[in-house]
């Protein structure tokens, strides 16, 4: 599995490669092989030996992109798809459609499993409209501007393709 750590350049790879018993497992992560061996775990919060260093982990926040910890004492987040949320983040700071087109479209393909806005009703850019399904992860279409919420063009359940219009704002 590929992930990234914080604000570090470089994307990190790491596979369980097997268990070593008393609770010790034998990682790779990039080219070196590591052991953790775990001494307390609860629901949010566990604490481990990595490479004869002991660490306090407790989970602050666990979601389908991403996981924010705190490891020892220092705040921290995984980006568990990153390869796919950085294409998000690139697609969402061009402004989806673009600022001065009516037409709000997805920047990805995927199953629309919410709609969160009415037509007829004010948007302010950056409001949820549409909410998809992709690659087991959810993605909020965002307004790209600001204005009145003229038409939702997709039902919930639909598939729809890269670059289909979801919504018009006026």
């Amino acid at each position: 599995m590929e992930f990234k750590v914080g604000d570090l350049a470089q994307m990190l790879s790491g596979e369980v490669l097997r268990t070593t018993g008393n609770n010790s497992v034998l990682v790779k992560i990039g080219d070196k092989e590591h052991t953790i061996r775990l001494l307390k775990s609860g629901t949010n919060e566990f604490e481990f030996i990595l490479d004869n260093t002991f660490h306090h982990a407790k989970i602050l926040q666990s979601g389908s992109a991403e996981v924010k910890l705190m490891l020892d004492g220092q705040p921290i987040t995984v980006k568990k798809h990153s390869k796919l949320t950085e294409v998000l983040e690139k697609a969402s700071a061009l402004g989806g459609a673009g600022g001065g087109d009516r037409n709000l479209a997805s920047q990805i393909p995927g199953r629309v499993v919410n709609i969160s806005a009415k037509p007829g009703t004010e948007v302010k850019k950056g409001d949820v409209i549409v909410v998809l399904e992709s690659m087991k992860m959810q993605v909020a279409i965002k307004a790209h501007k600001d204005g009145n919420l003229k038409e939702i063009k997709v039902k919930q359940g639909a598939s729809v393709a890269r670059n289909d219009i979801l919504a018009v704002i006026e």
